[in-house]
């Protein structure tokens, strides 16, 4: 406020205001409003979806700062004009920002919008919108959470339905997603993951060397069947265990 009253316009070099939850904030535009639509045939955490949702999220910010819109505006009914933040707008720019760090299942966006304070009911609405533009696809994403897991961390198929289920995807889903992995399949991934760390326990008893490494199957979720086999195989073809 100036000496006669006036409001104080905002520095030219002032920061921006950051949609970080649902509190009264400036209002960004919604993605819809933007004109982005994301194709419906890519897949969850697609470089196409994730594009998409960083291009919405650019555009919400640049109108921000500009405090005008930059893009041909589509009148809104949802959109409050009595100066109050419209809370799916609010919700909406903060899923996008969430969706464009990592792809995320329903139940995992639909918790984080609640610890940002958004309504139950609010969220809900945006969580459908964006299920149905594509950028939220739970089949996708527990295919998408199998491979990665199994190939990066070496995890069985129950561990990975454990953590689907943490992740609050439906059981059918995951069954499917994790089908693809056979016991042939898991058996495999059992024996990368012990010859990898067995490289570096040179030196060991085998004793110690048979213990360490089924106790990290059994962290992985493998079977103490699947484990015992594999570890004794592995252990018993050491180069440092053969007898000449």
């Amino acid at each position: 406020m100036t000496a006669d009253g006036m409001p104080r316009s905002a520095s030219p070099g002032a920061a921006p205001a950051i949609v970080e939850d649902c509190s009264p904030a400036p209002l960004p535009i919604d993605a819809d409003v933007a004109g982005v639509r994301p194709e419906r045939s890519a897949p969850a955490g697609s470089p196409e979806r994730r594009a998409a949702a960083l291009e919405a999220l650019r555009a919400a910010e640049a109108t921000a700062r500009a405090g005008r819109p930059s893009l041909p505006v589509v009148p809104n009914p949802e959109v409050a004009h009595d100066g109050e933040p419209d809370p799916r707008s609010v919700a909406h720019a903060i899923a996008l920002r969430v969706l464009a760090l990592r792809p995320h299942s329903r139940a995992e966006l639909e918790r984080k919008l609640g610890r940002r304070g958004c309504d139950p009911k609010v969220a809900a609405e945006v969580i459908d919108r964006l299920t149905e533009v594509g950028l939220l696809d739970d089949a996708a994403y527990a295919q998408m959470l199998v491979q990665s897991r199994s190939r990066t961390k070496g995890l069985s198929g129950a561990a990975l339905r454990r953590e689907l289920r943490e992740k609050g995807v439906d059981d059918e889903l995951a069954t499917t997603a994790i089908g693809s992995l056979d016991d042939e399949t898991e058996r495999a991934r059992a024996e990368e993951v012990v010859a990898k760390k067995l490289r570096t326990m040179g030196g060991l008893d085998p004793q110690v060397q048979a213990r360490r490494l089924a106790a990290m199957l059994a962290r992985k979720g493998y079977p103490s069947g699947v484990a015992y086999a594999v570890v004794r195989d592995a252990v018993n073809a050491a180069a440092e265990h053969r007898r000449d």
